[in-house]
């Protein structure tokens, strides 16, 4: 299953927003990838939980990214992560 989601955090997928959603990927127990769509085409895909695969994307506030998961319900919660300004979520 594919998603496509707007970045909502105000620094995009940088450091901190990068790594809650990469946590959150990492406890899944099934295999979640994040891709940056660019111009519509999703881009080579990474791995979710992994940090740095995310943070390499460089995805800032307001691009699209494109999550692939096998279950429908870590795919919602995942994709409304992203929807908030993780920057600014609680810990």
């Amino acid at each position: 299953m594919h998603r496509r989601v707007r970045i909502a955090a105000s620094v995009g997928l940088h450091a901190r927003p990068a790594a809650l959603f990469a946590q959150a990927a990492a406890s899944r127990s099934e295999s979640v990838t994040i891709a940056k769509v660019v111009d519509g085409v999703a881009g080579e895909p990474v791995d979710a939980a992994s940090v740095l695969g995310v943070m390499g994307l460089a995805a800032h506030h307001g691009e699209e990214v494109e999550l692939t998961c096998a279950d429908e319900t870590s795919l919602d919660e995942l994709a409304a992560l992203l929807e908030q300004d993780l920057d600014k979520a609680p810990v």
